[in-house]
Order: C-alpha cells, then structure tokens, then sequence
C-alpha cells in the first residue's frame, strides 16, 4: 500500500519500523488505519530535512540523531493535542461540590494537582479557576501547586504562554472570562490572555509517562488523565493506572476520560462516578 503522495510513498516495512519506533518512545499504539495519518504528519518534517523517503527518516532518526532533537520533533509531530476550557464539566463539578470541600475541611493545607497529557494548557488553567473559586478569600492561606505535564514540547509553549483565541473560551461562563482573563486589543483583537493569578500556581513540564521514572515527589490529591490512555496498549493502561495510583495519597482521586475505564483494579480503585476513581485508603497498589 501506498500512499496518496508518490513522492513520498511509504512501504509496509517503513511503516512498521516507524511505528515501532513510536511506540518504543511513547508508548502510542498505532494501528494500520492510522498509516495515512503517519504520513501525513511526518511528510513535513522530511520536507524541512530534505529526505526523499521514510527509509532515510528512519535511517536519520535512528543512526543519526545522536542528541534526539528530531525525535522530538517526530513525537511533537504525532502526538494528538485536542483539549478545551472546562471540557468533560462533570470533573470540575465534582471538584467543586464533593472533593475541595472536604479538603478544606482537612488539616493539611498542601494540595497538589497533575494534570497529565495537559496539551495547550486549558485543563490545567481550568483546574486554577476551579480552585480560586473553591478557595476565594483563603487561596494565599494553602500551599496549592499544579504540575502539568506533556510529551509535546511545543504544546507546552502555548500552554505556558497562556494566551488563547475567543473561540477557544466559548465554554468559560462569562463572568469566569471577566475574572480570569485579559481582553487583548489592537493587533491582539479577538485574543485573551490568562491572568498571572492562574499562571502563579501552575508548572508547567515536559514528561512521557512512559519513562520508567518520574521526577515527582510527594504524593497528589488529583491526578487528571484525560483522553491519553486511548492512545495505549491495554497492557500500559494498567501499568500507568498503578503508577498512578502510587503517586495518589490514600483518598485521592484519578480523572480519566469519558472513553477510560480502570478494570482489575477494585483493590486499589473505587469508582466514584463516570470516568473518576478514588484510590482504596489502607491499600498499596
């Protein structure tokens, strides 16, 4: 099979190496009908080197790029980025009316927050919002961190930037947009930018969850996954779902996608409702 541009045809062994080669870095499992995709997404990068096949990609990618700055390039190139403000608004809700509250009931003033897979940033900013405004009044009173994080460097970059079109905030209630975002104007027309009192408690960080170590320490009170563990083999949900869980405080919750569903795993996880879990308290994973 080839595909739709001769000029840069793909042979069944390029696809198959490059694909390997994908899931080795990221853990993406690739199925055939996603070829055209492959193609399509590194057909740019071997225009900008100037390669005439996928063969020489691979050849570059693996003899070549000693320092893996194209391998970056080759994941920042695959990987899907889609994500809104306020996306799945059951987890924010649950935030709001169940988890926060009974943390502020508790004597541990330190929260912590991942989001993971965080892609252009609007989680993990909807995540700040949720939290100002569970915490209006006492925020400066907590110790309270987000770490996002992504395999995608240049995500990450837009994320921290925190700017961001009207469109993209079409889910943020308008009195939310008021508080937590600047107008821009003149040639920054049509354009907001998220205000530092959002940006402050956030870190923004490159990570693949497929390295065998993480560089967190301490323990989280939430971690959100959202639409990431749809891209894994079955075999690395579960492996990532226990790491998960050994990042969690005892009573802390995972977020998962509306797709992502956690199985075999009742003695670590309880679910609280669609797509969210909290891990069993007196348990080790």
């Amino acid at each position: 099979m080839q595909s739709a541009n001769p000029a840069l045809s793909i042979t069944d062994r390029d696809f198959n190496r490059l694909r390997e080669l994908i899931h080795v870095h990221t853990g993406i499992a690739l199925s055939d009908h996603k070829r055209a995709l492959v193609c399509s997404r590194l057909a740019k990068r071997l225009r900008h080197l100037n390669l005439s096949s996928y063969a020489e990609y691979y050849d570059l990618l693996t003899q070549t790029d000693s320092e893996g700055h194209e391998l970056r390039e080759m994941i920042n190139a695959i990987t899907t980025n889609k994500t809104d403000f306020f996306r799945e608004p059951h987890h924010f809700e649950y935030l709001s009316t169940t988890v926060l509250p009974a943390l502020r009931q508790a004597k541990n003033r330190r929260l912590r927050f991942w989001s993971a897979g965080a892609s252009t940033g609007e989680e993990a900013y909807t995540l700040a919002i949720t939290l100002q405004e569970a915490f209006a009044g006492v925020m400066n009173e907590w110790d309270i961190r987000i770490l996002a994080t992504d395999i995608d460097t240049r995500v990450l970059e837009t994320a921290e930037n925190g700017v961001y079109t009207l469109e993209q905030l079409k889910q943020v209630p308008d009195a939310l947009r008021r508080r937590y975002f600047l107008r821009g104007t003149g040639d920054n027309h049509g354009r907001v930018r998220v205000k530092p009192v959002l940006q402050k408690d956030i870190s923004f960080r490159a990570l693949n969850l497929v390295d065998p170590h993480w560089p967190m320490h301490g323990l989280f009170d939430v971690i959100f996954c959202r639409n990431v563990m749809i891209y894994f083999s079955k075999t690395l949900q579960q492996e990532l779902f226990e790491r998960f869980a050994r990042c969690l405080r005892p009573g802390g919750y995972l977020m998962l996608g509306h797709a992502e569903f956690i199985h075999d795993l009742d003695g670590i996880y309880a679910p609280v409702g669609h797509s969210m879990y909290r891990r069993r308290e007196g348990r080790s994973p």
